[in-house]
């Protein structure tokens, strides 16, 4: 992407506050609501950013928030683009430029996922140790833009040890069990087959989901540290032989909500 449409938007931006945040977040579907526990907040609609799309799906606000949490300052995406919205994959990696040139260095990409291990359960909170990009879907394809990252990034270790060290000691403080494990992402926004599903199982995938693989791969080029974490709204398809929709996902996220924001805000303060 052409470093003078990014600059256009992070100085935007830059005009609404007075903080340099050093913390992101996005928040996937019914999980946004941590965004209201933010002190001193400032809120930036994509709408109004230059070159931003709009994030069209319910649960999701659209906006940037920015200020403080946990003593920190950070930012966050109440809200995210998907490929299914029919967005260039290039757009979905908008965000993950804006937020590196802001001075992010850490980032927090949460999701709302289908348990593909049958040994998850809804309500479950999965650490994201690996992902398997099934969508196939790029965001780096294209001219290479040199002042963001290399041509050919390395992908042997997306998600940050440190980061996930921290997590798991945070979800022991708060006596919380979390789950660890592999997130597939189909491009959607059909649910998965049971065959498909069983496909998952079998190459590795522990969740399954429409988001997270293209902003990890943006990040992770950008030589920012990743955090993820899934909510695991519903069991995939064939595990519990029942239909799947959306709003199982919203009201799922709803019910593990206080888990979730308290996790995250001791995070927040740890690392």
């Amino acid at each position: 992407m052409k470093s003078e449409i990014i600059k256009e938007s992070v100085e935007y931006i830059k005009s609404k506050i007075n903080s340099t945040p050093s913390i992101a977040l996005i928040l996937g579907s019914g999980l946004g609501d941590i965004a209201e526990e933010v002190e001193d907040a400032i809120y930036i609609d994509y709408k109004d950013v230059p070159h931003m799309p709009i994030s069209k799906v319910v649960g999701h606000k659209g906006r940037f928030v920015i200020g403080k949490l946990s003593g920190k300052d950070v930012i966050m995406m109440q809200g995210r683009f998907h490929y299914y919205e029919g967005h260039n994959p290039e757009i979905i990696a908008l965000p993950i430029y804006i937020m590196k040139l802001l001075g992010v260095n850490d980032i927090v990409i949460t999701n709302a996922a289908g348990g593909v291990n049958t040994t998850f359960n809804a309500g479950d909170l999965m650490i994201i140790s690996d992902q398997i990009n099934g969508a196939g879907v790029n965001p780096l394809i294209g001219e290479n833009n040199d002042e963001l990252g290399p041509r050919f990034p390395d992908m042997s270790k997306i998600y940050n040890d440190r980061l996930i060290d921290v997590t798991e000691k945070c979800g022991k403080k708060l006596n919380l069990e979390l789950k660890k494990g592999v997130y597939y992402m189909t491009s959607g926004p059909c649910y998965e087959t049971p065959a498909e599903i069983k496909m998952i199982r079998i190459l590795g995938g522990d969740a399954v989901g429409m988001s997270t693989a293209p902003e990890a791969m943006v990040a992770n080029y950008c030589g920012m540290n990743i955090l993820g974490i899934s909510c695991i709204t519903n069991m995939a398809a064939g595990v519990l032989n029942q239909p799947l929709n959306h709003e199982e996902v919203i009201e799922t996220s709803n019910n593990v909500k206080k888990d979730f924001i308290a996790l995250i805000k001791e995070i927040i303060k740890e690392v």
